[in-house]
């Protein structure tokens, strides 16, 4: 695939996502897909991800949440869809559409990556959980579930957060090292 490919690759996902998103979604919106685009790339980096699944990386980032366009339910299922029938045109070959559903999939919560580069998509997702913009995406999340639930109150929100918080763990060695430590001190704010 050449540069110019992926930036096709990337202008389309980009302009699908900004037309298409329910205004609704505060926290799975363009923004957050762009973060987990970075962080993919950084993480990725940092575990030594050969430029060829840097690549597939970056692309199943692109896609990891557009699903949301026309579900909340399975949504992964669905990016996984519309993954598949848009990178066709682009000559990826089966095997790298099936490694970027595999990343894609393996944001499903619970996450259970079953190779290296999803166990870097899984951990890309969900890395501000172990950052300072740990309270923000906190915010938005809730935002974004009151919409779906008005009932859902604050201390019943902080409560989910901590059940979820406790039973996550990073997946990739760099995440291990670097980011427990802040989830940690995240949980211990939820008090």
């Amino acid at each position: 695939m050449t540069p110019s490919q992926f930036q096709e690759i990337y202008n389309e996902a980009l302009d699908i996502l900004a037309e298409n998103l329910p205004e609704y979604l505060w926290y799975h919106s363009l923004e957050h897909t762009l973060y987990v685009f970075d962080r993919a790339i950084y993480i990725g980096k940092k575990e030594g991800v050969s430029n060829e699944n840097l690549l597939l990386l970056k692309i199943a980032a692109l896609y990891h949440d557009m699903g949301f366009i026309n579900t909340q339910v399975e949504h992964e299922q669905e990016s996984c869809k519309i993954a598949k029938a848009n990178l066709k045109k682009y000559n990826l070959t089966s095997a790298e559409i099936q490694t970027i559903c595999g990343m894609i999939t393996a944001t499903k919560i619970p996450q259970k990556p079953k190779n290296h580069l999803e166990a870097i998509l899984a951990d890309a997702d969900l890395e501000y959980l172990g950052t300072t913009r740990f309270q923000e995406a906190s915010d938005r999340l809730y935002k974004e579930l009151k919409h779906f639930n008005p009932a859902l109150s604050k201390s019943k929100w902080n409560t989910i957060q901590k059940t979820f918080l406790t039973n996550h763990h990073y997946h990739t060695d760099f995440c291990k090292r670097y980011k427990t430590h802040r989830k940690h001190k995240n949980m211990e704010m939820l008090n």
